[in-house]
Formats: C-alpha cells, structure tokens, sequence
C-alpha cells in the first residue's frame, strides 16, 4: 500500500502531466495557424509523450494499491510570441517538470519507497532527454535569428519526427 504522501503526489504529477499535453497541443494548434506544420507535428508528438507520462504514473499508482484523485488541469494559454518564444516556454517547461520530478524522487527516499524511487528513475533519464531536445531547438532557433528561409528550413527538419498517435 503507498503511503499518503506518495499517494498525493503521484496524483499530482498525474495532472501535471495532463497540464504538460495540453499544453502542447495548445503550443501546436498555435504554430499550425502560423504555417510552421513542421513544429506543429514535434509539439503534437511532444502532447502524445506526456499523455503516456500520464498513464504510466497512473498505472503505478494503481498497481500500488493507490486511489486515482486526479486534479484540475489549468488552460495552457493560446499566444506563444515567435516560434523562439513558443520553444524558450518549452524549455523553461520542461525544466519546471524536471523540478518536480527530483522533488518527488526525494520524497520517494523521505518515505523509504524503493518501488517509487526505481519507477521514477525513467522520468528522471526521460527528463534530461526533454531538456537536451528542447535547449537544441531554442539553440537553433536563436542561431537563426530571424532569417525566415531558415526558421523554415528547422520546421521542415523538426516534422520528421514521428507521427503523433491518432
């Protein structure tokens, strides 16, 4: 059985994961209505990643015994600046969530969860792939500046990335 503190945390990164999709698909809908279709499917992608966040610290929770008592999930927001804004708010993002994973790690060792402290270690190596993607996109895109053929040229290369589930 989790301890209550476990219990109240996986929940609350269970809505913080929904928070992060939602924001994505709000970011992508964004840089689809701008043309940028090639970011639009990274950041669709991005929503579908923490979609599965989601149910994988769900199905912990679950597996554990724990009792789903999930949150609201605030709105994201619909204006993101230029596209180098739309990805610095990624980064700042996925630092955030970083944040939060190692907050809750250290509460995993607090209360003696073994079993939780060893689920989250993939978050954990998840988070440092989020951040190194997200700070190469903001690199490239402040490289570029605001040359246009190549900002299109980054939206072209970034929508090769895998489809989106759906």
């Amino acid at each position: 059985m989790l301890r209550p503190k476990i219990q109240e945390a996986l929940n609350a990164h269970v809505t913080e994961e929904l928070f992060s999709a939602n924001l994505y698909l709000a970011m992508a809908a964004w840089a689809e209505a701008k043309a940028f279709k090639g970011f639009g499917r990274w950041l669709r992608v991005q929503h579908e990643e923490e979609l599965g966040h989601a149910r994988k610290l769900l199905d912990h929770l679950l597996d554990r015994g724990g009792t789903a008592s999930l949150g609201a999930v605030p709105a994201p927001g619909s204006d993101f600046g230029s596209t180098l804004q739309l990805f610095e708010r990624v980064l700042e993002h996925e630092r955030h969530v970083t944040a939060s994973l190692e907050d809750f790690y250290a509460l995993a060792a607090a209360e003696h969860d073994a079993a939780t402290q060893v689920f989250l270690q993939w978050f954990v190596t998840e988070q440092v792939e989020e951040e190194r993607s997200a700070q190469e996109i903001v690199d490239r895109l402040r490289l570029v500046a605001d040359r246009p053929g190549s900002v299109l040229y980054l939206d072209k290369e970034y929508g090769k990335r895998g489809k989106p589930a759906g």
